[in-house]
């Protein structure tokens, strides 16, 4: 799995994401991240037969929502992505969030994708520890990846070395805080530094930190921006410069209060 990413939330214009898709993959790009709930996987599936790429040289994770969940429903839901996708196979399939009284039932039919070859791996969005250990208990695979809201205002230590621990990879939804580490005046400094935008180095640090991060941007100067990363590295004291600015704060819900109910 590539530890860098093209995010696809809220791309729902169906010439923008086709035209990102496809920029991005010309750009370097090899991870496509979808899922049901962004009602974009027809469009994303038309970008990618229309780059002229092998399919195997494309990594493509979509994600069964919480409306879809449950053992049959689930098979049903991943039936309708693969479709809409237009290919064979889907190569990390997510649980969107942890349901309660569903995601078991959930897992359990991931499970049944990934032992058929229908998925080449089975992961969640949005798991706390509990939850976790909560799936490892109940299940025979344990997650490849644990897809999560991250950035250098939300860290998630307890859940990041929990992670570490059992080989679950952390990727990072709203890597950018939607762009509001920007004006951080540590994230400035190193931005004027290694001369980088701010959010190359928060992309960076990510990167160093061990984290799958899927940027989001329809912009072909950002979407190449984004991924021209890999020509520096902060420093151990700059790394620990960067994790100090924790505030433990959230642009989205918190898994244990996202209203399931009403969506």
């Amino acid at each position: 799995m590539p530890s860098f990413g093209l995010g696809t939330y809220k791309m729902t214009h169906s010439q923008e994401t086709n035209d990102a898709v496809k920029v991005a993959m010309k750009h370097g790009y090899r991870l496509i991240d979808t899922a049901s709930f962004y009602d974009n996987e027809e469009e994303i599936g038309t970008a990618i037969e229309e780059s002229g790429m092998k399919r195997e040289d494309i990594f493509v994770t979509t994600k069964v929502w919480n409306s879809e969940q449950g053992y049959d429903e689930t098979i049903k839901a991943f039936e309708r992505s693969r479709k809409k996708l237009g290919i064979e196979y889907i190569d990390l399939y997510l649980i969107h969030w942890p349901v309660p009284g569903k995601y078991i039932d959930t897992w359990k039919a991931l499970e049944k994708l990934y032992k058929d070859g229908s998925v080449r791996a089975i992961g969640v969005c949005n798991f706390h520890i509990h939850h976790l250990q909560d799936i490892m208990e109940n299940s025979e695979v344990v997650p490849v990846v644990n897809q999560v809201e991250y950035h250098p205002y939300l860290q998630q230590p307890e859940l990041h070395s929990f992670c570490k621990e059992h080989n679950i990879f952390i990727e990072a939804w709203a890597p950018l805080m939607r762009g509001k580490v920007f004006d951080n005046s540590i994230i400035q400094g190193l931005s004027m530094k290694y001369n980088k935008t701010p959010a190359q180095i928060t992309l960076r640090w990510e990167i160093q930190n061990e984290i799958i991060t899927i940027p989001k941007s329809s912009n072909e100067r950002r979407i190449i921006e984004n991924a021209n990363i890999y020509d520096f590295n902060l420093t151990e004291e700059e790394m620990k410069q960067m994790a100090n600015l924790d505030k433990n704060e959230r642009t989205g819900y918190d898994p244990d209060k996202f209203p399931y109910d009403k969506m």
